[in-house]
């Protein structure tokens, strides 16, 4: 078995088409540099209905296929996006895609899924595109905790009489 620590698994993989039309119709956009992304605040609650087969020896019956971590974060989910447009030659693109998967995995933060959007017919060096991940992550790290607190039912409402 091995650490989970900076790893980039299924489970943090954006994927299914209800997912990404959630996140595309609800989520927040903003652009910076070569990107443009799309993030929206995870549901304690959004990932419960995703159960795992029964036939999964080491996990139990109807538990969710994306678990917590030890404080109740759940994992980030991306999607990473380098048009056609820009780049005719998938290589091109592979290549921008590992670049901003790498940069993503050393940065990750939880509790949130986003979009990251390649925007710009240069390609850019592995330095840049950290430092522009980095800077992405920085805007949103604030955001994830105002919006988690702001949507927190059990702060708001007063006990039952």
């Amino acid at each position: 078995m091995t650490p989970r620590g900076n790893t980039l698994g299924k489970s943090e993989r954006l994927s299914g088409k209800k997912s990404i039309s959630t996140l595309l119709a609800d989520g927040r956009w903003g652009s910076l540099g070569h990107f443009r992304y799309c993030w929206l605040a995870q549901a304690p609650d959004a990932v419960a209905g995703s159960a795992v087969m029964p036939d999964t020896p080491d996990v139990m019956p109807g538990t969710p296929d994306v678990m917590p971590d030890p404080i109740g974060h759940l994992p980030a989910r991306i999607l990473v996006s380098v048009p056609k447009r820009y780049f005719k030659r998938a290589v091109k693109r592979n290549l921008l895609k590992r670049r901003i998967r790498e940069a993503y995995r050393l940065q990750k933060i939880a509790g949130v899924d986003i979009m990251f959007q390649y925007n710009s017919q240069e390609i850019a060096d592995s330095a840049t595109i950290f430092k522009e991940i980095g800077d992405i992550l920085g805007r949103i790290r604030p955001l994830i905790c105002q919006t988690s607190s702001a949507s927190d039912p059990s702060e708001n409402s007063s006990p039952a009489k």
